[in-house]
């Protein structure tokens, strides 16, 4: 077998927008939504909520095919998880961003979700803890250390105002699921609309949704002269816990993909997601939102801005916001 060229598995996913909403009239693409669902929070969630719906049965059905080759291998993450492979590989891929940090009831949640995947796919990478992130912005990706470092030179004055946004500015996501595909898993979430408001929330304050939130922070940056080259603008609100770094778990004894062990693994997901719905969403909970199942984006931590190597959760921090 020759030898395959190290790159991330993303690189042959497409960020298709499942909602058949365009972004090309607007200047700033989170608009585009915002102004399809005339501003209504719950229609913003029904998008959210159908992209990640669509995308995952998308993917079931891609995995389920008779022909299906077999899950997408992180080259990059494997030879940084195993230096045997290629003896002082670095990740040349440098970045920008702007990061939510889950508060450590959502931490906890993630973390019983994980252990119940490691069940059926021992081998899976796993997202350390203190790398789970959320990915508000992002600036730009796959630059040089010099490039990112000169971008941040020019707005490191902006960048204090930037990542302290959340703290007057919050915003709530709930209704966390398991959405995947043939790379990674994620725990996504859903813009708030009202539902199991805390004494000191309204309705009122559940308009300013995460992607109003993802609309500013485009603003903010594109003001202070940085050019915002983000790889998506779906909607989309979550957090990576896994990723697929060998095929063992899903290959037969002779090396092959094994459909029977892609179809256990895909139930195994679909029964988490029974689980997170009847245990954290406000429907199946009298409309309380037990722990774990809300995520306020900026609590605990405000936006972290952070720069290099971070693919995998890593990087170096720039700046941390205030948190609430």
């Amino acid at each position: 077998m020759s030898e395959q060229k190290p790159g991330p598995a993303h690189a042959n996913n497409t960020f298709e927008d499942l909602t058949g909403i365009s972004t090309s009239a607007f200047s700033n693409p989170y608009d585009a939504l915002i102004a399809a669902c005339e501003d209504d929070p719950t229609r913003i969630q029904e998008k959210y909520s159908l992209h990640r719906t669509t995308r995952n049965a998308q993917q079931k059905e891609k995995m389920l095919d008779g022909n299906f080759p077999g899950v997408s291998i992180d080259q990059i993450l494997l030879r940084l998880s195993d230096s045997t492979i290629e003896p002082g590989y670095v990740d040349p891929r440098h970045c920008f961003v702007f990061w939510g940090r889950p508060t450590q009831k959502v931490k906890s949640l993630i973390h019983r979700v994980q252990q119940e995947l490691l069940a059926t796919a021992p081998n899976l990478w796993i997202m350390p803890w203190d790398r789970l992130h959320i990915t508000a912005l992002e600036v730009t990706h796959t630059k040089t250390a010099p490039e990112i470092q000169q971008l941040v030179h020019q707005v490191r004055n902006k960048i204090p105002t930037i990542t302290d946004y959340t703290y007057d500015h919050r915003v709530r996501l709930i209704k966390p699921l398991i959405s995947y595909d043939a790379s990674a898993l994620a725990l996504s979430f859903v813009p708030a609309a009202g539902e199991g408001l805390h004494s000191s929330r309204t309705s009122e304050d559940d308009k300013f949704t995460y992607h109003h939130l993802r609309r500013d922070l485009f603003g903010l940056c594109r003001d202070a002269g940085l050019k915002v080259e983000s790889r998506y603008v779906v909607p989309s609100s979550h957090l990576t816990i896994g990723r697929f770094i060998n095929s063992r778990d899903l290959e037969d004894e002779g090396g092959s993909s094994d459909p029977q062990r892609i179809k256990a693994l895909i139930e195994k997901i679909e029964e988490i997601n029974s689980w997170l719905k009847k245990e954290f969403w406000p429907e199946h909970n009298d409309g309380r939102i037990p722990d774990g199942g809300e995520f306020n984006v900026g609590q605990e931590k405000g936006l972290h801005c952070r720069t290099g190597t971070l693919w995998y959760g890593g990087g170096e921090a720039v700046h941390c916001g205030k948190g609430y």
